[in-house]
């Protein structure tokens, strides 16, 4: 049974992500959040008020101290260090503005039974608009839906986006609970 709630107003200058926005009703009620590389932590202090435990990590102290205020707060350079969160999984994951290939398996398994993994980063086709403009730091063709193989999608875009101008890649996937009696319903839209 999914219930689901009216999102709260976010304070200005604190908004989520369009796309973590959109399906956050899609968290299980009151699980547990987890955003990766966090930064000022928007996204956390946007769960938190829709009554989540949240849980960031990020490299920054500044995004450390920022994650401490409202959640648990990991410090970790998740790029040359071990995984800090391997024996762990949340209803929520998040991640936004980053790609660390070599991290996207364990990210995913991070994701609880009836969980979901909203990410959403940049995508080939940036490089002729701005930065990110490294292959290493964009997503190729499908790839969200080749790390998600697992997971049952419920959205996915890839393409452009205006204002500011960015091509994106990104996805919406729940793990299926291994003992569901009957298809979940994951709505496409939250109602107020």
């Amino acid at each position: 049974m999914n219930f689901i709630a009216k999102n709260p107003t976010p304070p200005s200058g604190d908004t989520p992500s369009e796309w973590v926005h959109r399906w956050s009703h899609l968290v299980p009620p009151s699980a547990p959040v987890l955003d990766v590389a966090c930064g000022a932590g928007r996204h956390l202090r946007w769960f938190q008020a829709l009554g989540h435990p949240v849980t960031g990590i990020d490299r920054d102290p500044h995004a450390v101290q920022a994650a401490a205020r409202v959640g648990e707060a990991i410090a970790a350079d998740i790029e040359n260090g071990p995984w800090p969160l391997a024996d762990r999984q949340f209803g929520g994951v998040v991640v936004t503005n980053y790609l660390w290939r070599a991290l996207l398996p364990a990210i995913v398994q991070c994701v609880a039974p009836g969980g979901v993994l909203l990410y959403e980063t940049f995508a080939s086709g940036n490089e002729t608009v701005g930065r990110p403009a490294r292959p290493d730091f964009l997503l190729r063709p499908g790839e969200l839906l080749d790390a998600c193989a697992g997971l049952r999608v419920v959205a996915y875009e890839d393409g452009f986006l205006d204002d500011p101008a960015r091509f994106v890649q990104r996805i919406a996937a729940v793990r299926v609970p291994v003992n569901g009696l009957s298809p979940a319903r994951h709505p496409l839209r939250a109602y107020s």
